[in-house]
């Protein structure tokens, strides 16, 4: 008897927990009156606040974000001791590619109302910046919008419209921007803008035409122009575009050159003379050795492309010149990455070569990425030094001949860190763990390294 009394205590006390709710309020959904308003919010791309009214006969309530929306969705709850209050509804931007939903529950004890909460896609570009040649062309710059679009340019020398049913990398009948150029006959490349907008959404597109001097420049089959410097303008480096690096001697490599911003002792490390770039090596009144280390749009780089230089090298023992490419981000070497499109050595005189290091292959431990070739008359005379770089090869070129190549075998970052922006750097060493590892010859300087050209093209 005893046995059942307690079988029968405990069924009774499992089923008075099992009917109650969650411990606000059992036993008083039915009798409670709960109401919001409005009862679903629609919010655009931009994100944004919304009020919600609640009535609530009970006069006490709560509001919160639903667990799948409570990243971008958070709520802030007035009055919920009144039977009359607001919700306070903020919807964060959306950043994503696709539109999301969720919800705001208000709930007074067992009573709950559900609010929908949705958001659009935001509105996508194709590109958002493009490039024009000089002779003006017509642009399509793909658009992905939930709703109706409008575009406006921002510049007299660009028009822009919307067409339909067009083909481009988001679609093959879908929406575009039209951007038409008009031709540019200066000597300065120029940049405009067309904004596209869908409500509160605005999305700018950047349009960068290349100068009246592209004109006659001969583009890789399938590449367009993006960047160059032909060095015609000034007498020292374009400051927006180029930078110098400022290290003392024996910095990496051993290397015996103090790199320095523009110039040393009253003499320029860079220069441009007669449309060319003077990189210059010299020993100063103090003794030490000065140099110049230049860098490309080191902020932004490069993602793949084709690269070119010409450039004709100095004669010295002891010269160590160099045309290569380094990561934007750079964290660590190798992990991250070297590109070398050109180096050379004085005391091995017209012999070019390129490297790629990466934790996989350095020279550090010898299974670096390298090939040399002889190039007459490379010390004296321009040549042509060139990269083409994409997700799966890397290939370098003398005059146009193959000097290395290199596939992304799919390894991994280790073996190809090559799918991040890269910039260009042209320096010119004196001495150094391999310019020096022959000795040097002081009475070769002062040296100079001359650059006719660096152009940047890309599909």
């Amino acid at each position: 008897m005893k046995k059942i009394s307690i079988v029968l205590f405990l069924s009774l006390l499992l089923f008075t927990s099992c009917s109650s709710d969650d411990g606000d309020g059992a036993g008083q959904g039915s009798d409670i009156t709960l109401t919001c308003s409005p009862d679903k919010v629609d919010a655009p791309v931009v994100g944004g606040s919304y009020v919600l009214n609640v009535n609530c006969s009970r006069g006490e309530w709560t509001a919160y974000a639903d667990d799948t929306s409570k990243d971008w969705i958070k709520v802030n709850v007035s009055g919920s001791t009144s039977t009359q209050g607001t919700v306070t509804v903020t919807v964060a931007a959306n950043t994503g590619t696709e539109s999301r939903s969720g919800s705001v529950v208000v709930k007074s004890g067992a009573k709950r109302v559900t609010i929908p909460v949705t958001q659009a896609v935001p509105m996508q570009v194709e590109k958002s910046t493009v490039y024009s040649i000089s002779k003006g062309e017509t642009l399509l710059v793909g658009i992905k919008a939930s709703k109706d679009f409008t575009v406006k340019s921002n510049d007299n020398w660009i028009s822009a419209d919307i067409v339909n049913g067009v083909t481009t990398g988001f679609s093959t009948d879908g929406p575009a921007v039209r951007i038409k150029t008009d031709v540019n006959s200066a000597m300065a490349s120029r940049t405009g803008s067309v904004d596209v907008m869908s409500g509160a959404e605005k999305v700018t597109i950047t349009v960068i035409q290349n100068s009246a001097e592209d004109a006659n420049i001969e583009t890789p089959a399938g590449y367009r122009l993006v960047w160059h410097d032909e060095f015609n303008e000034g007498t020292t480096l374009n400051s927006k575009d180029w930078t110098h690096e400022v290290q003392n001697a024996g910095w990496v490599n051993h290397e015996l050159q103090t790199y320095v911003n523009g110039q040393a002792d009253g003499k320029r490390v860079t220069e441009l003379v007669d449309g060319r770039l003077h990189i210059n090596c010299f020993k100063g009144s103090d003794g030490k050795i000065y140099s110049g280390r230049v860098y490309a749009k080191v902020k932004e780089g490069w993602t793949y492309g084709y690269i070119e230089a010409s450039i004709k090298l100095p004669k010295g023992k002891g010269t160590w010149p160099a045309f290569w490419m380094m990561p934007v981000n750079f964290r660590s070497w190798p992990a991250d990455g070297e590109i070398d499109i050109m180096e050379e050595v004085g005391y091995h005189p017209d012999y070019v070569s390129s490297s790629l290091h990466a934790n996989a292959h350095v020279h550090s431990n010898g299974t670096q990425v390298t090939h040399e070739m002889h190039c007459p008359g490379a010390e004296g005379e321009f040549h042509k030094y060139a990269i083409e770089w994409t997700h799966d090869k890397i290939t370098t070129f003398v005059d146009g001949k193959v000097q290395l190549t290199y596939n992304n075998r799919g390894l991994g970052r280790d073996d190809w860190p090559y799918d991040d922006p890269f910039y260009v750097i042209l320096n010119l060493a004196w001495g150094g763990d391999w310019g020096g590892s022959q000795g040097v010859d002081e009475s070769a300087l002062p040296v100079t390294m001359e650059v006719d050209y660096v152009r940047v093209f890309q599909k």
